[in-house]
């Protein structure tokens, strides 16, 4: 065994048992980044394989040419993709004004907001509070674990702490963000807001607003931008921002 055979069998190791360890402690909310670096440790062995191979026939080495060409024509685009989700999510513009708030549910712990919706609230509240007098929707039904919908948190979260019952709309059917924004924008439209030609600002986590700008151009909302919420930690922040990138994918694809 070589000296680069024997590097590439410990980096295949030690990634499928650092990626095995992320997807089991589930506290850690790395699943997703474990999946990754379990699929980069096949991807080293495969590699391995194909280079012996390669050694051995004209044939191996065509497939390995074959496999290096695959790779960089996914891992490319993957790049460029995710360069742009991080720019679009660093991307404050939270500053504008708006004609309407869209605010994007996330998960709730029985009927306490999880640490992703808590940081939207968080953004919510403090663009809510610099412009008093604009109408906002709080999208998110109901899902597995939850006591109460998305928009029912929301809602109690945010009157708690003194947002007038008033300007809160509550949409407790979307099960996704696409659906977060077909159905937020029939309420919109019945409070008189044109989604085609208003502002609305989407208060999301800065990871996500990227996907939910484009899945808000194909719902037909010409001026949507982002209120960005960041998590608290800085390897959720990595995790998720690495999701994205493939969920963009999806997105651009089928939604």
């Amino acid at each position: 065994m070589t000296k680069r055979e024997k590097i590439q069998g410990a980096a295949a190791a030690l990634l499928a048992l650092a990626g095995a360890a992320l997807i089991t402690v589930r506290p850690w909310g790395m699943r997703f980044s474990g999946f990754l670096l379990v699929g980069l440790a096949a991807l080293l062995v495969l590699a391995r394989l194909l280079d012996r191979w390669a050694e051995r026939s004209e044939k191996g080495l065509w497939c390995r040419r074959a496999f290096q060409t695959a790779l960089a024509l996914v891992l490319v685009p993957l790049l460029i993709i995710e360069a742009y989700v991080i720019h679009v999510g660093r991307s404050d513009r939270s500053a504008l004004p708006a004609d309407a708030v869209i605010v994007l549910g996330a998960g709730v712990n029985g009927t306490e907001p999880s640490l992703s919706l808590r940081t939207r609230l968080d953004a919510a509240l403090d663009y809510l509070e610099d412009n008093p007098d604009v109408p906002v929707v709080l999208t998110g039904g109901k899902g597995y674990g939850e006591e109460i919908s998305e928009a029912q948190c929301m809602y109690d979260w945010l009157t708690a702490r003194g947002v007038d019952p008033e300007r809160l709309i509550l949409e407790e059917r979307a099960g996704n963000t696409a659906e977060n924004f077909a159905f937020s924008r029939e309420l919109l439209e019945e409070r008189g807001i044109d989604p085609d030609g208003n502002l609305v600002a989407v208060v999301t986590n800065d990871f996500h607003i990227a996907r939910s700008r484009l899945i808000a151009a194909k719902q037909g909302y010409g001026h949507a931008f982002g209120v960005p919420a960041k998590l608290p930690w800085v390897h959720l922040e990595i995790n998720y921002y690495l999701r994205e990138a493939f969920a963009v994918v999806k997105t651009v694809l089928f939604d």
